[in-house]
């Protein structure tokens, strides 16, 4: 679904617009009302010339400190310049975006009832957890008080529980085959 989003150009700009809004919060986890607010000074470089958002969460005033992919930074040059005042983008309201969600997901064949906060989510489960990035992490990237938070709001994937059993399998398979006849270990 994410892949089919990514990959279609849509009928108004307005609806291009939306898809990489939703998109840039689907790689860092930024929620709407933190973009809306995000300038050029919260976008910084590290002493190894990555680029970070580094702001405050609105709604609990912790940290959000997210190392960007190189798709958001994609999608920041496109709209470098473009809004007023300093902003890194020039948000349309959460409701006109959420409509302009659910329209193109018809237009993409996702069955489901799309809406920006779903890109939080897709950046918990898909873009992080699933790919072995540490719930702890996650939940310092997310800005939350507590684990519990990212607990319940990132649900963990049926496919990585999967990876992860045969990944655990496949490490018990290596040291039986260490073995020797006698079932001890071979010292290495």
């Amino acid at each position: 679904e994410l892949d089919r989003l990514m990959g279609t150009t849509f009928d108004t700009p307005n609806r291009n617009f939306t898809r990489d809004m939703f998109l840039f919060s689907v790689f860092t986890g930024i929620c709407y009302c933190d973009m809306r607010n995000l300038t050029e000074k919260n976008v910084v470089r590290d002493h190894e010339g990555n680029l970070w958002i580094e702001t405050r969460r609105q709604k609990t005033g912790t940290p959000e400190n997210v190392r960007l992919l190189d798709i958001a930074i994609e999608i920041m040059k496109k709209y470098r310049g473009v809004a007023p005042d300093g902003k890194l983008f020039p948000m349309l309201t959460k409701e006109s975006m959420n409509i302009h969600l659910k329209k193109m997901a018809a237009q993409c064949g996702i069955d489901r009832n799309l809406s920006f906060h779903m890109a939080r989510h897709t950046f918990a489960t898909t873009i992080t957890l699933s790919h072995g990035i540490p719930i702890e992490t996650v939940s310092k990237m997310l800005g939350h008080t507590s684990i519990k938070t990212t607990q319940i709001y990132a649900k963990i994937l049926d496919t990585k529980v999967m990876d992860d059993m045969a990944a655990l399998k496949e490490l018990y398979t290596r040291k039986e085959s260490q073995k020797s006849p006698d079932n001890k270990a071979v010292n290495g």
